[in-house]
């Protein structure tokens, strides 16, 4: 089979690169081994969040000015236009946003924290100044033996920024069957029965039942919505008081309903999505990748031009590592370790900076991969596979992943 471009990886890097090419009219195949880490999301995604010393940033787009040089965005050629190109592309998956790239946002963490971020789906809760929370009262309210919302924790984080909580506690009849085992009180099983039986008005009359005009605003968590924002869009309309949605523990639901709104945009666009797989074998001639061999397309060779890989970082298992190296796991591409001996890759204190975050597969400065030491034509890199940043300690994982996406489609392109 013989695709213009074909994706490897379908995370929102890779959703990011194979709908934006596909709006250029190409013919574009993904292949996805199954559920990417944006069912872990918050809702939210960062562009720069942090400097070096772990302060919070204010303006993304200076800061990002004076990031190292191995840093993905030096291999951009316009942050700032990329940006707004993103956010475009969300809403016109049906992502709706708040938040633009001169000025980050704090988003409310399900343990009570301010984290700074670049751009939130609308009706998540954030704040505009740290410093400054704009309620005086909040009624926070969960479900009933709901766990992944951790009430105590969020309304303490709350308190200590001097606003006054109240715990509240709504449920309905039709949660009983979750309710018998803790595993299946999750986000996602929440949201399928309330959206299967139509149960937003009836949600809506427990949360108003308890939370009257004495707060300035109700924090729910977000348990609404996979496949689209109508049910929690709906929930808030009908809610008699200012209400936002706060993100909880993993599986997240507005995670989920990105990957599944970029998914139908893509597959809309004419896209090919080859799902539960994953390639195993490149086949590469004279320092070009000719096609790729997958694990159950029974010998099919994918054939292209041209290739972006976008598998994610290790908990992607876009790289591994044994006790001597990191590797790429799908072509075998040269991989950065930074020149750490074995020793150094990881710090004792879990909240210092780990070396091994920052490492990744190497590219040229127009973002395509090396493979024994030399550049390969036609395939590119984009995503958290990239070298040279840390997304847990610099808060820039959204930010890479779509706009290094975006300019690989554009290289591509041009």
């Amino acid at each position: 089979m013989k695709f213009d471009i074909i994706i490897i990886g379908g995370g929102l890097s890779g959703l990011t690169a194979g709908i934006a090419l596909a709006e250029a009219g190409k013919d574009v195949a993904l292949v996805s081994a199954g559920q990417s880490s944006l069912h872990f999301g918050s809702g939210s995604l960062d562009l720069l969040g942090c400097d070096e010393k772990g302060n919070d940033i204010y303006n993304p787009l200076d800061a990002i000015k004076e990031v190292n040089s191995k840093h993905p965005y030096n291999k951009l050629e316009n942050v700032s236009s990329l940006a707004g190109m993103a956010k475009q592309l969300l809403e016109r998956a049906g992502i709706a946003t708040t938040g633009n790239a001169t000025s980050n946002h704090w988003r409310i963490t399900p343990i009570g924290g301010l984290m700074p971020t670049w751009l939130s789906m609308e009706g998540m809760a954030t704040v505009e100044d740290p410093n400054q929370m704009p309620w005086r009262k909040v009624a926070l309210v969960n479900i009933v033996n709901y766990l992944d919302f951790p009430t105590k924790f969020l309304a303490a984080g709350l308190r200590d920024k001097g606003v006054e909580v109240d715990i509240k506690a709504v449920t309905l009849p039709e949660l009983q069957e979750l309710r018998k085992s803790p595993t299946e009180m999750r986000a996602t099983n929440i949201a399928k029965v309330i959206g299967n039986n139509d149960l937003t008005a009836k949600l809506a009359d427990q949360v108003n039942s308890v939370a009257g005009e004495d707060y300035d605003m109700v924090l729910l968590p977000a348990v609404l919505g996979m496949t689209n924002d109508k049910n929690s869009k709906h929930l808030l309309e009908l809610i008699k008081t200012p209400a936002q949605f706060v993100a909880t523990l993993p599986p997240s639901v507005p995670g989920v309903r990105m990957q599944t709104m970029l998914r139908r945009r893509f597959t809309a666009l004419g896209g090919t999505f080859f799902t539960g797989d994953q390639v195993t074998e490149g086949l590469f001639e004279d320092n070009i990748l000719k096609g790729v061999k997958t694990a159950k397309l029974d010998g099919t060779t994918l054939e292209s031009d041209n290739f972006i890989l976008a598998t994610g970082s290790f908990m992607s298992r876009g790289l591994r590592a044994d006790y001597n190296h990191v590797y790429e796991t799908a072509l075998g591409v040269d991989v950065d370790d930074l020149g750490l001996d074995r020793k150094t890759w990881a710090k004792i204190d879990v909240t210092d900076a780990q070396p091994y975050m920052e490492m990744g597969v190497k590219t040229d400065e127009n973002l395509r991969c090396m493979r024994n030491g030399t550049t390969i034509s036609n395939l590119y890199a984009a995503g958290s596979i990239l070298s040279g940043h840390n997304s847990i300690k610099r808060l820039d994982a959204g930010g890479v992943d779509m706009l290094t996406a975006l300019q690989a489609a554009n290289n591509i392109i041009k």
